[in-house]
């Protein structure tokens, strides 16, 4: 059953399209579950705020107590703006420019996550000219595959993220010798949408690895940070509104073996934020062709770059009709003078009429911050469940 029931749906038809509709209560029912799980344990989350930084999911994850994982200064600037801690902010991303760490000492940041020996020493000498000691976490590369698509599987040796293993002997050189980086915590991310529990068991097993590693050369760690990629149901959103967090949490309390004092970190973004948010748009004009029907919407990928960027699936909605049959199969596109300007091929819909309101489902994730301008395109809106 849609979350669209005939009361909302006429109030979001007065709407001009398109814009995202956000269902607050879903994000904060996704708060108290995620809280639920963590309570009394030495377990820390920091929201991956790349996956949505509207201003009002912000608030109510900032009012949650969560902390904050950044991947650019700018990102580390909207969260101090919007209440976050400076000593609640780690901060990751290959390709971190000086003014964007300098920033970060500045402010007293908790953590910047290392994602290469190159990385290290250009901290560490930013640091020694601003007169600070860098609080830093090594982020490795586990080389374990996320078995999910290949564009967000970042813990791989093919991929460009995290020191590798056979990298050790050098980092541990480097990090005897310089003075002005403080190690506090190891770092791991292996990709994003996975939702074999296995993977995070491997993980578990490799960090368990790699902490006999450091505890043998003496370094002492106070934190493990896992990352995130806890995925989402995108093919029924309704049935699974809020993740498995039970699971998810499980698998480290099983098998992840922490020492004595030291605290377990979590990155997760979409699994907090992806099912708070559906794309509303309007059809423009039902086109027939001579292999398929074609519905074009009003939103495309300005609005929504996922389906277009890595074939993505996003469950489609004719919310206008859906008492009917979805009986008729549509190719659904935007108006982007793109031929990759498509949400999907053969979906299931009633039939559909021009002016007919479409819900794109579960994009709170990676929705409104990767919209765009290109074609010269109006900023998409944002409406609220409360507003209506």
């Amino acid at each position: 059953m849609s979350m669209f029931n005939t009361d909302i749906v006429e109030k979001l038809e007065a709407i001009p399209t398109p814009f995202y509709y956000y269902d607050l209560r879903i994000l904060n029912q996704t708060l108290n579950a995620i809280q639920q799980e963590v309570q009394g344990l030495p377990y820390l989350v920091h929201y991956a705020i790349k996956a949505n930084t509207n201003t009002k999911v912000l608030e109510q994850i900032h009012s949650a107590g969560f902390g904050v994982d950044c991947v650019s200064g700018n990102e580390i600037n909207c969260a101090l703006n919007h209440g976050f801690k400076a000593n609640q902010i780690a901060f990751a991303g290959v390709g971190k420019s000086d003014s964007e760490i300098k920033f970060g000492l500045e402010k007293g940041i908790f953590t910047f996550n290392i994602e290469s020996i190159p990385e290290l020493l250009v901290v560490n000498d930013l640091a020694k000219s601003m007169g600070k000691i860098a609080p830093i976490a090594i982020r490795f590369n586990p080389n374990i595959n996320a078995k999910t698509h290949h564009y967000i599987t970042t813990g791989l040796e093919e991929n460009k993220f995290g020191i590798n293993f056979w990298e050790l002997d050098s980092l541990f050189e480097f990090l005897r010798k310089l003075d002005n980086v403080n190690l506090l915590g190891l770092h791991f991310h292996i990709g994003s949408q996975i939702t074999d529990m296995s993977v995070f068991k491997s993980l578990c097993n490799r960090v368990n690895e790699l902490q006999k590693l450091f505890k043998e050369k003496s370094f002492a760690i106070q934190h493990i940070n896992v990352g995130g990629g806890l995925g989402v149901n995108y093919h029924e959103p309704d049935m699974d509104a809020i993740p498995d967090f039970k699971t998810f949490f499980s698998v480290f309390k099983q098998f992840l073996d922490l020492q004595q004092g030291q605290e377990l970190h979590f990155e997760l973004g979409r699994s907090i934020v992806a099912q708070c948010a559906s794309l509303m748009s309007r059809v423009l004009y039902v086109k027939e062709g001579i292999k398929t029907n074609f519905v074009i919407l009003d939103a495309g990928m300005t609005e929504l770059i996922r389906p277009a960027l890595y074939q993505s699936y996003h469950k489609v909605e004719n919310i206008s009709k859906q008492k009917q049959e979805s009986n008729l199969k549509y190719d659904v596109v935007g108006p982007i003078c793109e031929s990759s300007d498509c949400f999907g091929k053969a979906i299931l819909m009633p039939h559909t009429e021009r002016n007919d309101l479409i819900a794109i489902r579960s994009t709170g994730a990676y929705g409104e911050v990767m919209a765009s301008s290109y074609n010269l395109r109006d900023k998409v809106k944002a409406i609220y469940h409360d507003e209506i």
